[in-house]
């Protein structure tokens, strides 16, 4: 693929004169710009829905989500991931990220990682990619060797593939059973995709984590049920939020998460049953982990 053909790396005349600019129109510029990328993956919902619906599908049944990238759009995967624990209480290793390069890759770029498709392979079989895994190459351009010869090898061991670019017709939606281009057109400062396709990037990888969780039970309307308490903002949230469900004050509603390990789910149950933290945790179980239905509530 000729670089200078594609759409993330060309020049946009408009951006021609931003080193002329005041502060102030450059930020209003790149504003402009920002303003763009909801648009751009409005158009993409389509190919977004039915790549996380599959997704969900395969966790349900005990796989895991893959984020595969290099360079921005690796860190993004690697975000998207780490947020996952705290956020929705995942088990380790049920959501994680792949970065060209190796965790050095997060903090000091290693640019000609990404040139190497060997160590992707190698990645993929480190990480066990099985059937039941979904695997998101992540790459602006499309054609990253490092995240299509992941994308590729996952595949070949039976992974549902998805390719996010921000390019028309890439390679890499050629190798990904769900092709999700998100074309936010070139950047302000020209071929720096850490800019708009990054944050189109960012958005979609904000809806497959959060609608997958929302799938597997992982939320009650819009409450973060399954959030870890691990400092004192979230064991605050976690009062809030069973005090939300069942109407308990603050001392009951404290007390009730103590008694359950602060486990929202379980102290939830447990206050509306007269339950001991045992048979609160049971009937969880018999429900699949889902607070709604635990709750008797239809879904």
């Amino acid at each position: 693929m000729n670089l200078s053909e594609l759409t993330t790396e060309s020049a946009d005349p408009r951006f021609a004169d931003i080193d002329r600019m005041t502060v102030a129109e450059l930020a209003a510029t790149m504003n402009g710009a920002d303003a763009t990328v909801p648009g751009a993956v409005a158009r993409a919902l389509p190919q977004i829905s039915a790549a996380i619906e599959a997704t969900a599908e395969r966790m349900k049944q005990g796989g895991r989500l893959v984020y595969i990238g290099a360079g921005t759009p690796g860190r993004l995967g690697v975000l998207d991931a780490s947020e996952c624990p705290p956020t929705f209480s995942t088990p380790p290793g049920q959501v994680f990220a792949i970065i060209a390069g190796g965790e050095s890759a997060i903090v000091s770029p290693r640019e000609g990682a990404e040139d190497d498709p060997d160590a992707a392979a190698e990645a993929v079989d480190a990480a066990g990619i099985g059937p039941l895994d979904t695997v998101v190459g992540i790459a602006s351009s499309g054609r990253t060797p490092f995240v299509i010869s992941a994308v590729r090898h996952a595949r070949e061991r039976g992974a549902l593939t998805v390719g996010l670019s921000c390019n028309p017709g890439t390679p890499l939606s050629d190798e990904a059973e769900h092709a999700i281009e998100v074309l936010v057109g070139p950047e302000v400062l020209s071929g720096s995709t850490r800019l708009r396709a990054g944050t189109a990037q960012k958005l979609v990888l904000n809806m497959f984590s959060t609608i997958v969780m929302v799938q597997l039970g992982k939320t009650y309307g819009n409450l973060m049920v399954d959030v870890k308490a691990s400092n004192g903002k979230l064991r605050d949230r976690a009062v809030r939020i069973v005090r939300t469900i069942t109407g308990a004050g603050r001392d009951e509603a404290l007390a009730v998460l103590d008694r359950n390990g602060f486990n929202v789910k379980q102290a939830v149950v447990a206050f509306r049953f007269d339950l001991g933290p045992r048979d609160a945790a049971a009937r969880l179980v018999r429900n699949g982990g889902r607070l709604r239905a635990a709750l008797g509530e239809q879904a």
